[in-house]
């Protein structure tokens, strides 16, 4: 292995410095060199195997300087991860590991000011929603957000393509679609075009958000 700068023992009597309080009875902290990396012709990095416990894979990176004629001298020493070490997980904001069914009973969890799934209310439009002006309370003027179109998309996206969608074995099975049902309860607002609420006891979906094409054996007009 090149050694650039001759320093193989000072670096590593650094890297055994720095480690002094990381030894455990019976255990070098720092083991065999494994590599030296150059920047340029004056710094080197010299990285020695980490023998700790908890850090699999670390290494002791030591960094080293040489001028000209003068004697190479240590930068900086600082304990890296390798190319196979164990890392902890990258970091996800406590909002976004929020998966359907996590919230119980008791849970609260705050929406962010900035979320684009909803506007102030002040700021909608009778037009988003393609109401008129007597039915603005149904639209939710009057509450401090309501969903924007990015927030409403989602939502039908989400519903849409979920169990309660058209391309579920019990829709596809269904005699015909909610649309038709006598228990179909369309709902307000922009959605009320494609999505419904279910309100026969009978049903696996009652008291749910269906599509207007989805559907089940308990349709209102089926025959036997």
């Amino acid at each position: 292995m090149i050694d650039p700068f001759n320093a193989r023992d000072l670096a590593r009597s650094a890297a055994i410095e720095d480690a002094k309080d990381a030894k455990v009875a019976g255990v070098e902290p720092v083991g065999e060199l494994v590599s030296v990396e150059t920047d340029g012709d004056h710094v080197a990095t010299y990285l020695f195997e980490a023998q700790l416990s908890g850090y699999v894979g670390w290494r002791w990176a030591v960094t080293v300087t040489k001028i000209e004629n003068d004697a190479p001298t240590i930068c900086d020493v600082v304990l890296i991860p390798g190319p196979e070490s164990l890392l902890a997980p990258e970091w996800i904001p406590y909002r976004d590991r929020i998966q359907p069914g996590d919230v119980g009973v008791g849970d609260v969890v705050p929406t962010a000011p900035d979320d684009e799934r909803l506007v102030p209310g002040f700021a909608a439009l009778p037009s988003d929603e393609e109401l008129e002006l007597s039915q603005l309370f149904e639209f939710g003027l009057g509450r401090a957000r309501v969903m924007s179109i990015v927030g409403r998309d989602q939502a039908s996206k989400r519903w849409y393509e979920g169990d309660r969608g058209p391309n579920t074995p019990i829709a596809e099975q269904a005699p015909k679609p909610c649309s038709s049902c006598g228990f179909f309860l369309a709902i307000a607002g922009s959605l009320r075009q494609a999505f419904g609420v279910c309100a026969n006891a009978i049903s696996p979906e009652d008291g749910r958000v269906v599509s207007v094409d989805h559907g089940c054996g308990a349709h209102s007009e089926a025959l036997v």
